[in-house]
């Protein structure tokens, strides 16, 4: 019976042009070559993980050491708009009013007390002064699901890993959970982040872009020289491949240690408006297919102004709302980006993504339910000039000039750059959203299929 199942899975999977999830259901690491047994360099925390600081979290490159790199594109891409020298800037030292009476953050600077990663004031201002802390969450096998903390995350970004499969960087600035503390009437009964698994290749830019530091269960011997500034941790129990978490305690613990890591003005760049840009089309729902067997949806709620995340069971049609292990709340952004990226595959699981110095690429906004289509760009600005530094990721209309994300959390799908999308039916049947067009619809199908690892 399992044969003919799987035969069916690996029969779909080739019609579709998607890659099924090889091993996601074992444990033990198995099929992820990315990911190693922990050693005995490690000190238990008395919280069912093991934490050990592999390396110490250093000063942060400058965009003058990091390597450049370039992004080409194939010529099926979405259009690409041609390099521009240098990105309009058009913050302000104080909130202005956009012409609808809005309140408009960014994206230079930031009111005391107002996260520049999400354009909301924080509980603790102190916090605002500490590093970033990148977490590896991982999504497969299924077991890990729901994962514990996302919703306290400013921005979450899901990568493709290989073997159907993908993984968030979730990243932790500002405020955190915390133990007894209360998030929408309900009291936390842990503050445990994860379940972490093992680095990956595009970690580095990510982590040098937000001037933070990695938290991962180690990572393979290929991927572990080109990361730096992490912390490694591990899982108690040998048996299960989801025990690793950390405290978000520990988070603030080792950020604190690093008091001049972030400098001023290190994370900004984004620009927030309450108020929904003109000219946005429909964008009820997305749907992305990693695989057949990793197939995610992000459905507008209207009555909370955000989108809630639905991902299929591993099974290709049973769709389960995320939600979060701390407070079990669906998991609901105000943002969600579709950002076109190169993607380098040395082989299946080992996969880059150009993310730095990329002068503007295409990207789709989902904000109030409107999709908007943009631009993302990691170029080097008036302010990246001036301190050496580099920025976060920031949004960009054709012209350049910032466009605005809603205040709030942000979850970034990273996608290549030659993925086509159209509008499709509203739908939780794979070939209709697949192959079925619906102009006008607002629900949005990106046709995402795996990088084509380089010949050896």
């Amino acid at each position: 019976m399992f044969r003919k199942a799987l035969t069916f899975v690996l029969l779909v999977a080739v019609l579709s042009g998607c890659t099924p999830p090889g091993s996601q259901q074992n444990n033990a690491n198995q099929g992820d070559p990315n990911a190693i047994v922990a050693g005995s360099a490690v000190s238990p925390t008395g919280d069912g993980a093991k934490i050990s600081a592999a390396q110490p979290v250093s000063s942060q490159p400058t965009a003058a050491q990091a390597p450049a790199l370039t992004a080409t594109a194939p010529k099926n891409t979405p259009a690409v708009v041609k390099p521009t020298p240098t990105l309009a800037q058009s913050g302000a030292s104080s909130p202005a009013e956009d012409q609808n009476g809005s309140q408009v953050l960014g994206p230079d600077s930031f009111p005391e007390g107002v996260s520049p990663l999400t354009g909301l004031p924080v509980e603790n201002i102190e916090n605002l002064a500490l590093s970033p802390a990148l977490v590896s969450v991982t999504n497969f096998p299924v077991t890990a699901r729901p994962q514990s903390g996302l919703s306290f995350s400013p921005f979450v970004y899901e990568m493709y890993i290989g073997e159907g499969m993908t993984r968030f960087l979730a990243i932790f600035y500002g405020d955190y959970p915390k133990k007894g503390g209360e998030t929408s009437g309900i009291a936390l009964s842990d503050d445990r982040i994860g379940p972490v698994r093992s680095g990956r290749l595009p970690y580095e830019s990510i982590r040098m872009l937000y001037n933070g530091f990695l938290v991962m269960a180690s990572a393979s011997s290929v991927v572990l020289p080109g990361l730096s500034s992490y912390t490694n941790v591990f899982g108690s129990d040998t048996g299960d491949i989801n025990s690793a978490l950390i405290p978000a305690t520990k988070l603030e613990e080792i950020a604190s240690k690093n008091p001049k890591r972030l400098q001023q003005a290190a994370l900004t760049g984004l620009q927030f408006d309450s108020a929904a840009p003109a000219n946005g089309k429909l964008g009820k729902m997305i749907w992305i297919p990693f695989s057949f067997l990793n197939q995610v949806i992000w459905r507008y709620d209207e009555s909370s102004g955000a989108y809630q995340r639905y991902q299929d069971n591993a099974d290709g049609k049973t769709f389960v709302q995320a939600t979060d292990r701390l407070n079990e709340k669906p998991l609901a952004y105000s943002n969600v980006v579709v950002l076109f990226a190169n993607h380098q595959a040395k082989r299946e699981t080992l996969i880059n993504i150009d993310l730095m110095y990329v002068d503007k690429m295409p990207a789709l906004l989902f904000r109030d339910g409107k999709m908007y289509e943009i631009y993302w760009t990691t170029a080097n600005g008036e302010y990246e000039k001036k301190t050496g530094l580099v920025r976060p990721i920031r949004f960009v209309d054709a012209q350049g000039n910032p466009f605005p994300l809603k205040p709030g959390q942000t979850w970034v799908e990273i996608v290549q750059q030659y993925t086509k999308y159209n509008e499709t039916v509203d739908s939780e049947v794979y070939f209709e959203l697949k192959n079925k067009t619906s102009p006008g619809s607002g629900s949005w199908a990106i046709h995402f299929f795996p990088t084509i690892p380089e010949r050896k």
